[in-house]
């Protein structure tokens, strides 16, 4: 009888074990001198990590051109940060290619030496966001939680998620963490002219958004700052693309005469942004060697 007791209470171990290791666990601290920078992957498991980036982008901020007023409302709110003063979340908003993430890469190029720190989180994985802030809540470093291309779809679980750690949990945003989140949607979800019928007029011609439009403009309004890019026009699209082939150690001389493949390169895309300008300047200068 003893021996048939021993023998269950081994295999009741052993599921106890194999239950034990595919239940989540709770997010733990990761190496924090491995990187500058951290990407939050979610396992099959349920088991979320904190990735270090081995490759951190290399751009600086002297690298952006035709961008001056964005980057000086990005560059002054992260210097706030960093020295522990009072700064914003930020939305960066606006057309595709015009150097929203970058620029947020290279504040964090900037400032690394003095202590800011960057997490990206995908927008799938927003709903851990809580434990997220709840492990870099002690460090001494400043935290940017990067989310790009960020844009929801009717009833996503991570929207509600940011609403609640932007403003309106009962937990208190640590001093030491904010949200940066880059969108070609200016309130982060799709608008329908349908909603336009929910708005109301008053006897004395007030205007009052409805519900549906109350609610998906709530979301982008906890953020503290709002960038918008714009466009390029044709001569800023060259200056970037001269800023990238200079980069690339192209001489002046050369970089005036690959000004007409640079347009022909941009009416081929469809698009003076300039990610195009990049893409240009690396295709220009890897076939002419200097």
């Amino acid at each position: 009888m003893s021996g048939s007791l021993e023998r269950l209470l081994e295999r009741a171990m052993q599921v106890l074990d194999r239950l034990e290791a595919v239940l989540p666990k709770p997010l733990s601290s990761p190496e924090w001198d491995a990187s500058i920078a951290w990407r939050y992957r979610k396992r099959s498991t349920g088991h979320g990590t904190l990735d270090p980036v081995r490759h951190v982008a290399g751009i600086r901020l002297g690298d952006l051109k035709e961008i001056e007023p964005q980057k000086e409302k990005i560059e002054r709110n992260t210097q706030q940060f960093v020295a522990g003063k009072p700064a914003n979340n930020v939305l960066l908003t606006g057309a595709r290619g015009t150097g929203k993430s970058s620029l947020i890469k290279a504040c964090l190029n900037e400032y690394a030496p003095h202590g800011l720190r960057l997490i990206e989180v995908d927008k799938a994985d927003l709903v851990d966001l809580p434990d997220i802030v709840e492990v870099v809540a002690g460090r001494p470093e400043k935290f940017i939680v990067f989310c790009d291309d960020l844009s929801f779809e009717e009833g996503e679980p991570g929207y509600k998620a940011l609403k609640s750690i932007l403003d309106g949990s009962v937990a208190a945003a640590t001093p030491n963490v904010l949200i940066y989140a880059t969108s070609n949607r200016r309130h982060l979800l799709p608008e329908y002219m349908k909603e336009n019928l929910t708005y109301t007029h008053t006897e004395d011609g007030e205007v009052h958004p409805g519900e549906v439009v109350e609610e998906k403009i709530s979301l982008s309004e906890r953020f503290g700052l709002w960038v918008s890019f714009y466009p390029f026009t044709q001569d800023e699209y060259l200056a970037i693309a001269a800023q990238w082939l200079s980069s690339f150690g192209v001489p002046p001389a050369a970089i005036e005469a690959a000004r007409p493949e640079a347009l022909v390169w941009a009416l081929e895309r469809g698009s003076r942004s300039g990610r195009v300008a990049y893409q240009f300047a690396r295709d220009w200068a890897g076939r002419h060697p200097a």
